[in-house]
């Protein structure tokens, strides 16, 4: 197995988990963080540009990290900040409900930030791709690695408590999008962002910026768009502790089999045998989260891949 670096772009935040509005567990998170993490589990070089504070949830969040295989160089530390903590509340069917506490000081993002090369990976998203606040200091990173030829794959992962701001907010996403290899979205996402619920209507929107899309639809089928056209895959159904982690295990197996499955990551640019293979990697990541209380992959899937290849 080839492994070249993944670099992470992404807000980092300690989960606290509720079941029945009781406590379950408390687990460092963020959505690129979680899909970093698990890569990095499974032996994939890992880093995460990042921002946490200089309290002890801090350094429970770099200590995670270091236990996991990530390196914490570029996690920039806020020493007079609090670290943000999200609850998360697991309803009937274990979706999760959030609710943020984050220090009121705007992100700065100061500290040691990376250099880009064409055989680097970077996942960025969320919020953090976006905040006006570190945009500046954000877009340059994805500039500086679009042009170093590096392969970028966008999860837009839009909340809701942002429609407000979308007139602010759309410009940093759509830039985000031309940047990227690989724009990966919920329906949801693009409901909010664009009011639109049609697969062909949101490519047609998205391909002005990206080629390659990926649209995840909850249990409906997964599409994978490009200019050749679009496949369906279906998702397979499966009995959840809790889906925190699921959509951000799906970028992370994704991005597992683009690099296990060539020496160089290149941009899907058609549809082709490899696209199955992606595909059925991200959902068995992302199942696999879904089966526990965490947020990464499991040690029986760490072990599990070990001798695996993808056969094309």
């Amino acid at each position: 197995m080839t492994n070249p670096r993944v670099l992470g772009i992404g807000e980092t935040v300690l989960d606290i988990l509720f079941k029945n509005d009781q406590p379950q567990k408390a687990v460092p998170g963020g959505s690129t963080f979680n899909s970093i993490v698990s890569l990095g589990r499974a032996g994939v070089n890992c880093a995460i540009v990042t921002e946490v504070g200089g309290d002890h949830v801090g350094d429970l969040i770099c200590n995670f990290l270091k236990e996991n295989g990530v390196s914490s160089e570029y996690v920039c530390r806020r020493e007079q900040a609090k670290s943000p903590i999200s609850l998360a509340f697991l309803d009937e069917h274990n979706d999760a409900q959030y609710v943020f506490y984050k220090d009121p000081s705007p992100a700065a993002l100061s500290g040691k930030l990376p250099e880009f090369t064409k055989d680097d990976v970077v996942l960025f998203g969320s919020f953090f791709a976006i905040n006006p606040a570190i945009r500046q200091k954000v877009g340059g990173l994805l500039r500086k690695a679009h042009e170093a030829g590096a392969w970028l794959y966008y999860d837009v992962n839009f909340r809701k408590n942002y429609i407000a701001d979308i007139p602010v907010l759309k410009p940093n996403i759509e830039e985000n999008m031309s940047l990227a290899n690989v724009v990966r979205g919920s329906m949801e996402d693009f409901n909010y962002l664009y009011g639109l619920h049609d697969g062909d209507a949101i490519y047609a929107q998205v391909s002005r910026h990206c080629n390659t899309l990926i649209l995840t639809d909850g249990a409906r089928p997964i599409r994978v768009y490009t200019p050749d056209g679009c496949e369906t895959y279906p998702v397979q159904p499966i009995e959840t502790v809790s889906t925190v982690g699921a959509g951000d295990n799906f970028n992370a197996g994704y991005i597992y089999a683009k690099i296990i499955a060539s020496e160089s990551p290149q941009p899907t640019s058609h549809l082709s045998p490899l696209t199955s293979h992606l595909i059925m990697m991200a959902q068995r990541w992302s199942q696999d989260v879904c089966r526990q209380l965490g947020n990464n992959i499991s040690d029986e899937l760490v072990a599990s891949l070990h001798n695996q290849k993808i056969t094309l």
